[in-house]
Formats: structure tokens, C-alpha cells, sequence
């Protein structure tokens, strides 16, 4: 089935001039490269082709690469107007007509491991979503936790997931920042039984806490600059996981020195062989679904672009057969303008 994902390449080429002009080539690359868009992790962080067929040079039209985002030939889902619009569409046509050909296409993100259970290879290799959501599906695996998700859940996740995901979002009332960024796949193009596969697989593994962290900006004060962390379990009460045992880490830039902290339970300053810093840490016995803590690290001087505050959370409960500790990562603070 995989190799219904090159049947692109089987397009008529055309000049792509008029493609080219109808677009703005600097939009497409910066939609391309940005947060609202994930098609680089299938088809290369240049277009240059991984798991999915290369982009770069081909000089397609704005018709037929639109064809192959809604209709599309092979395994890859289909993307609604709302998810990549008809102008976004020409102007990564016009993006990729101004790039060089490739010989041949680049590695996968991903590849399949050894002894791969048949849920995993086909999650990497036969349908793809691995290639995005990593070799553990940590994402989804989340997403069903949060709400004790049978099969018929995650089949409506991957066959109506344009109208089926924002609907998950209002569920766990959770504000997204981005656009739906999966596609739909076709019933006809991914069997059920390879789907079913999959569930069993990540279901097997284990479904996970959705625990998340967020930053504030630092905000300067007498004492130095404080940052706020909200930790959350946004899973649905009576029907989500709860985590046990956690740890939360927030990096401490080089340089900086922890003046205070808020929260129950800090332990100090330690090394994160993970985090590769010196993170300031808490511990919390546990978090159900819609529990939240908050947590106040003062530090003696701002973090940067280039070593800013981060962290990440970790719990040993539920166990999951990924490994001993679970774990979901803390994006850095927000900038403050002055910083910037």
C-alpha cells in the first residue's frame, strides 16, 4: 500500500510558470515552514521526498497539486479548505517551482524498528501517521487517555478527522493555536483491519495522562524575573487517566541563579541528563483529570532565544511499555519584547 504514496509522481508535469505567478513563493515557503502546517515531516523539510514523494522543482500546477491535497491518489489524507486553503495552495505551488529538482528523495523521519509489532511498521511504513506523531503515537496515545477512548473513537479520529478533532478540542476544553493540521484518510485506501491493527498496538503500549505545561513570559520585578507554570491534567473527569509520581523541571538558564520558587514540594536544583541543564524541581504525588497546579520560578536574570526556559514533565504511573518514565515536554517561555 506504501507504494500508492508515490503514485504523485505519476502526475503530468507542466511548466508551473503560470503555477508559479498565480502564488507568492515567499508565503508558501513560510507556510511551509511554519506551526500550521506538518506536510514536511512525510515530504521532506525542503520538499525534497521522505515517506512521501518529492515536491521540490516538479513545476506541478496549482490544479493538480490541489487535486492531490483533496483527492489525493495513495495513502495520504485529504486536506479541506479550511486546513490549506486554495490560495495557500498556489502559493506552495509558486514555492516549490522556484526550487531545484532532486536526484532522490530523502530519508524518512522515522524509520521502522526492528521486530516491529505489526500495529507499529504499520503506523510507520503503511500508513504514515507515525511519521508525525513519532514511533510511539505519544499524540494520540494522549488524546485517547484523556478520554478513556474505545476503537470506535479512534476510527472516527482517522476517517472524520477535520470534524472530529475540533470537536475533541471543545470536549477538553482546550483553545488550539493552530489549524487541524491531519488530514482525513479514505476508508478505501486504509482498510479497517490495518487500522484496527494500529488501535490494538497503541492501546497495548498504553494510552497516556494528557498532562500539559505551560510557560509565561517572564515578568521583571524587584526580586529578578518570574515565571509562571501551569501544569493541567486536561483529561474528561470519571473517564481520563490520572498520573502519579511526577516530576516537573524547568530548565534554569546558564548563568541564571534561582532566587525563589512557589509550589508545593520543590526540591532544588539538580543536572537533567535529558534536558542536557541544571533544572530547578518539584515533585507532585499525582494529577487527576481537570487538576491543575501552579508553580513560580524567580530567576536572577531572563532566559534567552538561544537558552531560554523550558522543562519537562515526568510521571512513573501509569506504566507504559514506551519505557519507565512517561513524560510530556514544556515549550519555552514566551519572549518578552525587550528580550526579543
Amino acid at each position: 500500500m506504501r507504494t500508492l504514496l508515490f503514485a504523485l509522481l505519476l502526475l503530468p508535469l507542466g511548466l508551473g510558470s503560470a503555477a508559479a505567478q498565480a502564488g507568492n513563493a515567499q508565503a508558501g515557503k513560510a507556510l511551509w515552514d511554519g506551526p500550521a502546517t506538518q506536510c514536511r515531516n512525510c515530504h521532506g523539510q525542503n520538499g525534497e521526498g521522505a515517506f512521501g514523494p518529492d515536491l521540490a522543482g516538479r513545476r506541478l500546477t496549482v490544479a493538480q497539486f490541489r487535486q492531490a491535497i483533496r483527492q489525493p491518489w495513495g495513502i495520504m489524507p485529504a486536506y479541506i479548505e479550511s486546513q490549506v486553503s486554495d490560495s495557500e495552495v498556489a502559493d506552495l505551488v509558486a514555492y516549490f517551482s522556484n526550487l531545484p529538482a532532486v536526484d532522490k528523495p530523502g530519508p524518512w523521519r522515522f524509520d521502522v524498528p526492528q521486530g516491529a509489532p505489526r500495529g507499529q511498521e504499520a503506523a510507520l511504513a503503511t500508513i504514515g501517521c507515525a511519521q508525525c506523531h513519532g514511533p510511539a503515537l505519544n499524540g494520540p496515545r494522549a488524546n485517547a487517555g484523556a478520554v478513556g477512548a474505545d476503537y470506535r473513537w479512534f476510527q472516527s479520529m482517522v476517517y472524520d478527522h477535520a470534524k472530529v478533532m475540533p470537536a475533541h478540542w471543545k470536549t477538553l476544553g482546550e483553545q488550539p493555536a493552530v489549524r487541524v493540521r491531519m488530514g482525513t484518510y479514505s476508508r478505501a485506501r486504509l482498510p479497517e483491519a490495518v487500522l484496527q491493527e494500529v488501535f490494538d498496538w497503541a492501546k497495548d503500549i498504553g494510552f497516556r495522562p494528557d498532562v500539559v505545561g505551560r510557560l509565561s513570559t517572564g515578568v521583571s520585578g524587584a526580586d529578578g524575573v518570574t515565571y509562571t507554570l501551569n501544569v493541567e491534567n486536561i483529561g474528561l473527569q470519571n473517564r481520563g487517566l490520572t498520573a502519579e509520581d511526577l516530576t516537573i523541571n524547568l530548565v534554569v538558564p546558564a548563568g541564571a541563579t534561582v532566587v525563589k520558587t512557589t509550589g508545593g514540594n520543590y526540591q532544588g536544583v539538580r543536572q537533567d541528563a535529558g534536558l542536557k541543564a541544571s533544572v530547578a524541581v518539584w515533585q507532585l504525588n499525582r494529577l487527576a483529570p481537570k487538576d491543575h497546579q501552579t508553580y513560580a520560578l524567580t530567576l536572577s536574570r531572563a532566559g534567552t532565544q538561544s537558552d531560554n526556559v523550558r522543562g519537562v514533565i515526568r510521571w512513573t504511573k501509569p506504566t507504559v511499555k514506551t519505557g519507565p518514565v512517561d513524560q510530556a515536554n514544556i515549550a519555552p517561555a514566551p519572549l518578552a519584547t525587550a528580550t526579543q
